[in-house]
Order: C-alpha cells, then structure tokens, then sequence
C-alpha cells in the first residue's frame, strides 16, 4: 500500500481468487449478472478488473440453484474475473413498500410475481457461497435519509447483529470468499461510530460503508466519512455503496475510500448522456448535430477512438441500440481513466 502525503487516499492492490484489483477501484454494476449494454469483452477492454451482482435479483431469478449447476456465477456469465456480491440489504431501502423487516431478517415480496421469500443472515450468505462470490456482503439494513434517529439506532443494532450471524456461517465454509462487514448509522455522526467500532470489532477483511448517497448532500456524506475512517483498520479495503458521481468518488478517496460501485455511468448512458469531470452531457444537445469530434478527444475509448458526437446523437435519435452501447463503453472507460490517474498521482508523491 501506498499512502498520500496530502489527505487519506492510497493506493492498494485487493487480492483474490479470481485477480487482483488495483484500488481506488470502480465497479460497474451487473445487477442480474450482466453489465447493462456492454459485453465482457468490453468490459475488459475499458480496464474493468471487477464487477457487482446483485444477490436479491439473482435469488429470484434464474436462481441460486441453477448458477450452481452451471458451476457458478464466474462460469455463468463468462467473467473470469472477481465479483463482489451484495446482499440484498440495499433493497431493504429501495423496495420498502415490498418488505418487512423482523429481527431474524427480510421479508421480502417478489416485484416479478409477488411470492414471498425471507432472507435471514445464513440464507444471504449462502446463496452467495453457491454464486462462487470473491467478495461477499452480509445482510444489513439500509435507513432512507433523512432518518428518525430511533429507526436509525434500530438498523444499526440489527445490521451488527446480523454480521455476528453472517460472520460465524461464513467461518464454517471452505470456500476462499471474503466476508465483508456493513457500516451502518444514517447521518448521525454518533452511531456512525458505534456501528464502525461494532463492526470492526468482529474483525473482518474488509468493510462496507453503506445507507450513504441516499440523498444527504456531499458534505454530510464526507463528514460521516472524516469521522469514521480512521477507525477502520488501515490494512482493510473499503467499499464505499453506491457513490457513483465523480466529484463524490475523488473527494471520497482523500478520506480513504478504496472501492466504488454505482449505476450512473451505465444508467446515464442509456439515457444519452456522457460523464465528464464537471457532470454529465447530453449527447442529444442540437449544438452537436454537425460536430465531427469525439465525445473527448483524450480518450482512448472504442467510442471515441472511432465516431463522432454527430454520429451519436444520430444514433440515440433514431433509437439504434448502438448509441447506448458506444455512450456506455465511453462512461465506463471515463471512469477507469480517472482512477488510472488518481493513482498515478498517489505513486508519484
């Protein structure tokens, strides 16, 4: 590891199984085992060295049966690479109207066909385990925000709970996976701390920082950050949820964050639109109807090696599936290229 002279950023090296992942690191986002409109092979082109799966989406569908018989999630979507799984805790948050939570778990009514399912600390675990996860998240409770401080305390108790649980079925596996513990606490700077100590207390490889980026400003999120750090061991990787926005990612590194995931480059992208440092830029803009330049001229992209914005926009307006793809390769490149070069910064201190 190497440590910045100017604030908490480092460069690292995350070793699994299935790779080793130089950090600070993005992931894109495969909810259902694939990257939305990008191939594999691209991905590996862009410089992707690991990628997310979503466990609840999974667990309904195909199923974790049916990726086991395959011979894992791995063989099953043909990437050789690490995959970091969650738990599902997310969805505690994003599908509330659908669950109920209990103290042994989530029960959790299917948006496909409306069955019920009932996750518990072993279950996620588990089902994770026949994925063939690298990186595993246990089941946790994600608050909305802004959050009653009474439901807050209460998702922070359960969250440690259920990492105890998740831990101790984890241990009794074979399998080479890494167990990482969930930080909880919503905003409030006190329980952020509890949960921190909690959960570092049980002594895992490595830690999530969770129920952030759910709509409190940037300067909330980073001050639940600056209070935190510190007390997560220095030799752990740290994932920080789904923070997606650049400006979020790099001031979120100076507080050593070491791995991100989100939706918005791949999201963006589908929705015409192309990341830059200063935000997002709709590639449906009339200004670029006859302009016969890349999206960006540094970029070493397949996009914007080979067509222009002109071509693009065409593309998105006439519906062509390809706009979509090009705008995805170009967002996602964006990203690597922007980590690529944070960490040159870090190395050449």
């Amino acid at each position: 590891m190497k440590k910045s002279k100017k604030s908490a950023a480092r460069v690292g090296r995350l070793v699994t199984e299935h790779g080793v992942v130089n950090t600070p690191a993005f992931l894109p986002v495969g909810t259902q085992g694939a990257v939305k409109a990008i191939s594999p092979r691209e991905l590996l082109e862009v410089g992707s060295e690991i990628i997310l799966s979503n466990t609840y989406h999974l667990y309904l569908r195909p199923g974790p049966e049916l990726i086991a018989q395959a011979g894992g999630l791995h063989k099953f979507i043909s990437w050789d690479k690490p995959i970091l799984t969650d738990s599902g805790g997310f969805q505690v948050y994003s599908l509330a109207h659908n669950r109920k939570v209990t103290e042994e778990g989530v029960e959790f009514a299917s948006h496909i066909d409306g069955t019920k399912h009932f996750f518990t600390p072993e279950k996620v675990v588990e089902v994770q385990q026949a994925f063939g996860s690298d990186i595993l998240m246990p089941l946790d409770e994600c608050v909305p925000y802004p959050c009653d401080r009474k439901l807050a305390e209460a998702a922070v108790r359960r969250t440690t709970k259920w990492a105890e649980i998740s831990k101790q079925e984890a241990g009794s596996s074979k399998q080479k996976a890494a167990l990482f513990g969930i930080i909880q606490g919503s905003t409030y700077q006190d329980l952020r701390k509890r949960s921190t100590e909690e959960i570092v207390a049980l002594d895992f490889p490595g830690y999530a920082i969770g129920g952030l980026s759910v709509g409190e400003p940037q300067e909330i999120m980073f001050e639940m950050l600056e209070h935190i750090y510190n007390v997560i061991p220095e030799e752990a990787p740290r994932h920080l949820m789904g923070v997606g926005f650049p400006q979020d990612i790099l001031g979120a590194i100076k507080y050593g964050m070491d791995l991100f995931d989100c939706v918005i480059p791949t999201r963006l992208a589908r929705h015409g639109s192309f990341m830059t440092l200063k935000g997002k830029v709709s590639i449906r803009l009339a200004r670029f109807e006859k302009d016969f330049s890349p999206i960006d001229p540094e970029c070493d992209c397949y996009a914007c090696r080979n067509f222009s914005k002109a071509y693009i926009r065409h593309l998105f307006w006439a519906r062509e599936i390809l706009a979509m793809q090009l705008l995805t390769i170009h967002n996602l490149r964006f990203y690597m290229r922007m980590l690529e070069k944070v960490r040159q910064e870090i190395l050449a201190e």
